[in-house]
């Protein structure tokens, strides 16, 4: 099954994502960086026809996370179109994730549906710009029951999504109790765009690049949400950030990949075509190292990543937490490799906005810092390192 999606999806690229490119960059051009070009729709149409839609939910999809895994790695050779194309599009994914996961009734019909349509986009509220956010119990936000209510007050940035106007709904973290044990204190809920005192005061760029969906910085001052929005119970914050993080990690780690073997398909297509000093640079023994070295890398990656879906399919992504955090660290910087090597074989022309890589470079390095920075996550693979049992030492 999985083999025939990846055949399905790779005619879905060829035939219209890849064409859709050149009209989606015209769009925001002539409307505006964070408009919504009216392409996406018929995108969406078609991936629905061709049964390629909401594939990285297996409730839904039937898919493994293994099985999922490759299809994430083809949208990544246009990761701004194709992932949203089939409705698999960060921040959505892990929202629909955790939403069904610790979704009452009434929030799954009010958000998740919609969302599994296609129909409006979401929010995930953690990061701050006042504490260290890649400690999660830093959270300074304030969530405050007030009789059928919860009062929101804090500022949040770098949330994905936000410049959309289709982004309809937030899933904010919180303190409820800054007296419980230290990850009991987190809460989450839901808060829907245009709730008083939220506001969205600017959309940051990703070294200089706006996207589409926008990443901002907001302020909640003093916003009322029914008590019915909280996300599970009081004090479970913590533990749904977690749940939520493990798989959306395959996903991003995939989809690095798929940069970087369109920057490599890139950089052969450059050696190939591109004569200095007499011969073409494909037969220059520092640029074949360049494409040897990105062939290995991004294998050696892409096997890693695999064991660990597989890994979270068969035990849970909290008995995969090291590897999790392996792939977080390597894939990004195996792209990110890629990527510069590709850039050092086109010259100038890498660096313009004439091919990808430059949007693909600057992602690539944004996601060593996305789902907490690399230094975090080495620590967690030392750690379980030293935990580990050894059959022999001497």
């Amino acid at each position: 099954m999985s083999t025939s999606l990846q055949e399905r999806m790779w005619d879905f690229m060829r035939e219209e994502v890849f064409p859709a490119e050149p009209v989606w960059a015209a769009h925001l051009r002539e409307h505006g960086e964070h408009s919504y070009p009216p392409v996406m729709e018929k995108l969406k149409a078609s991936a629905r026809d061709r049964g390629l839609w909401n594939l990285f939910l297996p409730a839904v999809s039937g898919l493994s996370n293994a099985e999922y895994a490759p299809i994430a790695e083809i949208t990544g050779w246009s990761p701004v179109i194709a992932p949203e194309a089939i409705n698999c599009q960060a921040p959505d994914t892990g929202n629909m994730e955790t939403l069904a996961l610790f979704g009452t009734d009434e929030q799954k019909k009010k958000w998740l549906e919609p969302l599994l349509a296609g129909e409006i986009r979401s929010a995930f509220a953690m990061t701050e710009p006042g504490v260290a956010s890649s400690d999660a119990t830093n959270i300074s936000t304030r969530i405050v029951r007030g009789g059928d209510h919860y009062v929101i007050t804090g500022r949040k940035w770098w949330i994905s999504g936000s410049a959309d106007e289709r982004c309809q709904v937030f899933i904010v973290m919180g303190k409820t109790d800054p007296t419980a044990p230290t990850h009991r204190q987190q809460s989450m809920v839901l808060v829907p765009r245009g709730a008083p005192g939220l506001t969205i005061e600017r959309h940051l760029p990703i070294f200089g690049y706006q996207d589409q969906h926008g990443h901002s910085e907001l302020v909640f001052d003093a916003v009322r949400v029914p008590a019915a929005n909280l996300l599970a119970g009081e004090g479970d914050g913590f533990t749904i950030a977690q749940a939520r993080l493990g798989p959306g990690r395959i996903h991003h780690a995939m989809r690095a990949l798929g940069m970087a073997e369109r920057a490599l398909a890139l950089m052969v297509r450059r050696a190939g075509e591109r004569v200095a000093f007499g011969q073409r640079l494909a037969d220059n023994p520092v640029v074949q190292q360049l494409i040897a070295d990105s062939r290995m890398d991004i294998d050696q990656a892409r096997l890693l990543v695999q064991h660990t879906a597989r890994l979270i399919d068969q035990r849970g992504a909290k008995a995969a937490r090291g590897e999790v955090s392996q792939i977080k660290v390597v894939a990004p910087a195996v792209a990110t490799r890629v990527v510069d090597r590709a850039i050092e074989v086109f010259g100038g022309a890498g660096v313009s906005d004439d091919l990808p890589l430059a949007y693909f470079y600057a992602w690539a390095r944004v996601l060593r810092i996305v789902d907490g920075p690399d230094a975090v996550h080495r620590r967690t693979v030392a750690r379980e390192e030293l935990r580990r049992e050894r059959p022999f030492v001497g």
